[in-house]
């Protein structure tokens, strides 16, 4: 299996961030291999494979608001796609520096060239989750997929999770998604993440996620999130198609770095001191005898005072004490003990 429910799992999306260029795309894999990633995905598709070469209104890109705002989905995708020429490089070279590769599948002939280069696992991309007979052939593979919920209702995600269930596929991840480029945070919704959890306990349950930074993320491992996915650019302002929301090496560097030790955080359900604690007691307060005393003289508050450290009587026991007398001489400094105090 390759995914954990115990481990973080991080993902570097490539996308089109190579921006047509094959020296880019190794340049980014190069980037994160001191990162800790886990796994670079590709995208595999050819314009052909996924639209129209068509300017009917049906492909125009008319969201003014939208980063490939003016092209039509053939323009976007054939600028985006990565050339299935290059993927046995890509393989080779995360191989090469020990980092997993896989890829989206966009179609069944994508499939069925990704498993010329024994892909480990696959992922289906969100606006691809009602596409049954993709996830059925994928998971026909038998191979671990993820399934990313970007748009998707609750009987959809079913539906797409039952599907991969029943054609084979081995280990089954559903990833929580905000489907808008780049996601807001305020949209994000990653209480999401816990209802999957509950609704579907045999999955592992992550984040792919569109937002800037990586706040997000560290939150969805509270959550639950067990694989993070983000895009990957070596400098966002580069005019690549991801690359406004992606993150720079070194913040990839940082999501695995603080993804977990917020995973080693969480931890369980624990009050009082943990072990690495106990050597701090001693820093709480207690009671001290604050001057020079003589035998039979009274407890006051000009003799005793609550400081620090705790080697004395807990200040809760102060006020009964006040009125009782020494049984003994003791010196400035000394922490009160029960046995200190006369019982007449």
């Amino acid at each position: 299996m390759i995914f954990s429910k115990d481990k973080l799992f991080t993902i570097a999306e490539l996308s089109g961030n190579h921006d047509g260029f094959l020296d880019q795309a190794l340049k980014i894999i190069d980037s994160l291999s001191e990162s800790g990633v886990k796994a670079i995905k590709l995208q595999t598709y050819k314009a052909d494979t996924i639209t129209l070469d068509c300017n009917n209104k049906d492909f125009m890109i008319t969201d003014k608001d939208s980063l490939w705002h003016g092209y039509n989905l053939y323009q976007l995708y054939h600028k985006a796609h990565t050339p299935w020429e290059w993927h046995k490089e890509i393989f080779n070279k995360c191989k090469k520096l020990g980092i997993l590769c896989f890829s989206s599948p966009f179609d069944e002939t994508a499939v069925d060239f990704l498993e010329t280069l024994n892909c480990p696992c696959y992922k289906i991309a969100s606006f691809e989750i009602t596409h049954l007979p993709l996830i059925k052939k994928v998971a026909s593979t038998g191979k671990p997929m993820i399934i990313s919920t970007g748009m998707a209702n609750l009987t959809e995600i079913s539906e797409a999770y039952e599907t991969a269930k029943k054609y084979g596929a081995k280990q089954i991840a559903l990833l929580k998604c905000t489907s808008s480029y780049p996601a807001d945070a305020s949209d994000a919704n990653i209480t999401t993440i816990e209802d999957l959890k509950e609704k579907f306990p045999d999955a592992i349950i992550g984040l792919s996620d569109h937002t800037l930074g990586i706040g997000v993320a560290i939150a969805a491992i509270a959550k639950g999130a067990r694989i993070i996915e983000k895009h990957v650019t070596l400098n966002r302002d580069d005019g690549a198609v991801d690359s406004a929301f992606s993150l720079e090496p070194n913040e990839f560097k940082l999501l695995c770095t603080e993804g977990d030790r917020a995973l080693k955080s969480i931890g369980k359900v624990r009050y009082g001191s943990s072990d690495n604690e106990k050597n701090s007691l001693k820093f709480r307060r207690s009671i001290y005898i604050s001057k020079d005393v003589k035998k039979g003289e009274k407890i006051t508050d000009n003799n005793i005072k609550i400081i620090r450290p705790s080697y004395g009587l807990e200040p809760k026991l102060y006020d009964n004490i006040i009125g009782k007398k020494f049984n003994n001489n003791f010196s400035k400094g000394t922490a009160l003990k029960k046995q200190y105090i006369s019982n007449d």
